[in-house]
């Protein structure tokens, strides 16, 4: 079998194409499942982010992989195939193992060096094993990729090549101006509650805004990461007073009232949270700042995106971190200076006319739009619109094309041809295992058979006697295979090494089945274990 991957991305399409080809998350689950019943794979597993669809498979063969998993691909993104075929790129064995490793590690993301792409391919290798799609081959990759991300980003200064999607998008609402300086005081609204949106919200605060609002569709999601924010705070050098559901009870001096006096106004169902100044960070006491002299904390979000939102900045005294239902993002707008969107929805979130009404109200007031959907969550329009001013995946995406390469990416792509090259040796070493299992297999066969043979034959030996000619004779075949055996696995690593495993069943004359049901054991594809 031979791993494939078939798929697009930022480097192969244009954002319009990649924004009709996006993938929800049941959509996802749908085509891996498709795949698997679909011939010629036997494992599969969909890479889906903002900027990539990707289809991987373990295949046996090369020609009709290719064309049905491109046809999957058409099917579930619903983009006809003809249109989809100029945008895809394929890559096999080898270089569908570098391809994986290289966007693991933030080279192949829009922004170089981002760690958020760890996160992604986490959700698809969990994905793929709760669906029983991943066997030994894409659970051994993905895993061996989220490993090499890893110590790329611990190994190398790759994460200052570049920043997260967030904080470059951030920078391009602030043009000139540093995000600190330009988001000071401003009130933020983050819509969407997912791993992006928690690393927006976290990024803002420590960017020193005053007013955090989170809504989502499900509330419950908003009202975490809300408190997430206001117990990062604490973290931070503050303490947490926590409002009832209405903002009342909120009584600190100085600290607006999230329900009531809250500079963003009422809101139904509204969770209220507020910071305010406490103890330093104990890893400030301790004197461990980070290099850049801020307290270092890791969001639990962030952790778990395989990233941590940057250090700079200082997290506001006082500041207000909310929960608000979907209903009330129309009025929101009137108030907030930023808005942040990341929903995953397939319809917009914010149209024109929502956009049209809130500028109305705040004529004097420019209203900055983050948006790092796929497809879009916020209406193109709102580039037209006077007072507005839109950064959405596209324009990233240009702004991304004349960004500065560090030194360190060398580096990193060093470790990348290491690790792709020890992968491919590791896999090969394993495609004999089950060759060279059912060979000793076998060999302890013969010898158990001729030792009957011999029980018939020579009746009146006794228990010790047949034991050590027993011992004797089975210390003879293992002598005689050892070096073979272990010269084939150290042949079979090298490249070109798949042959050995069919020259070593052709000399024995190794039953083809036992070697298959030696593979079965080990649960090497998932198609045919559920046979």
């Amino acid at each position: 079998m031979s791993l494939l991957v078939v798929g697009l991305s930022h480097r192969s399409a244009p954002v319009s194409a990649l924004e009709r080809a996006a993938l929800p998350a049941e959509q996802r689950a749908k085509l891996a499942q498709d795949a698997l019943v679909a011939e010629p794979a036997v494992e599969a597993a969909v890479l889906s982010t903002c900027n990539r669809v990707e289809l991987y498979a373990d295949v046996d063969k090369f020609h009709a992989g290719v064309a049905e998993l491109s046809t999957l691909l058409a099917q579930h993104t619903g983009v006809p195939l003809d249109e989809l075929t100029p945008y895809l790129y394929v890559h096999y064995e080898d270089r569908a193992v570098h391809h994986l490793f290289t966007v693991a590690c933030g080279l192949d993301s829009m922004v170089v060096g981002e760690g958020q792409i760890l996160a992604q391919i986490k959700d698809a290798l969990a994905l793929g094993q709760e669906l029983h799609t991943a066997g030994r081959l894409l659970n051994d990759l993905f895993q061996q990729a989220l490993r090499v991300g890893k110590r790329a980003h611990s190994e190398t200064g790759i994460d200052k090549a570049g920043q997260s999607l967030v904080t470059f998008g951030l920078e391009q609402l602030a043009e000139d101006a540093s995000v600190e300086r330009w988001a000071a005081g401003k009130r933020a609204l983050v819509i969407g509650a997912g791993s992006m949106s928690s690393l927006a919200a976290t990024t803002l605060a420590r960017a020193g805004v005053a007013e955090v609002a989170v809504a989502n569709r499900t509330l419950e999601r908003a009202e975490r990461l809300a408190t997430s924010l206001a117990e990062q705070a604490r973290g931070h050098g503050m303490d947490l007073a926590n409002g009832s559901a209405n903002g009342q009870g909120n009584d600190l001096p100085g600290a607006a009232s999230p329900g009531h006096g809250s500079a963003f106004g009422p809101a139904a169902g509204v969770a209220g949270l507020v910071a305010v100044p406490d103890q330093p960070h104990p890893a400030c006491v301790a004197g461990v700042p980070t290099p850049d002299g801020t307290c270092s904390a890791r969001p639990a979000d962030a952790e778990e995106a395989g990233t941590v939102a940057p250090a700079r900045g200082a997290w506001r005294a006082g500041l207000v971190a909310r929960a608000v239902p979907m209903t009330e993002v129309a009025a929101e707008l009137a108030a907030a200076d930023i808005v942040v969107s990341c929903t995953g929805a397939t319809g917009l979130v914010l149209d024109a006319e929502a956009l049209r009404a809130a500028v109305s109200q705040r004529p004097d007031r420019p209203l900055a739009l983050l948006d790092l959907a796929m497809p879009r969550d916020i209406d193109a329009a709102a580039h037209r619109l006077d007072g507005v001013r839109l950064v959405d995946i596209e324009s990233l995406a240009e702004a991304s094309a004349d960004a500065p390469m560090a030194a360190d990416v060398d580096q990193v792509r060093a470790i990348v041809s290491a690790e792709v090259t020890a992968f491919g040796a590791a896999q090969r070493a394993a495609h004999i295992t089950p060759t060279v299992v059912a060979l000793r297999t076998m060999a302890a066969s013969v010898v158990a058979s001729e030792i009957a043979r011999l029980d018939g034959r020579l009746p009146d030996l006794d228990d010790k006697q047949r034991a050590e000619i027993t011992q004797t004779v089975r210390r003879v075949v293992d002598k005689l295979l050892h070096a073979p055996t272990v010269r084939v696995k150290q042949l079979a690593a090298t490249p070109g090494g798949a042959g050995y495993a069919d020259a070593l069943r052709e000399l024995f004359d190794l039953d083809p089945e036992a070697v298959a049901a030696v593979s079965r054991a080990d649960g090497n594809h998932p198609k045919r274990g559920r046979a």
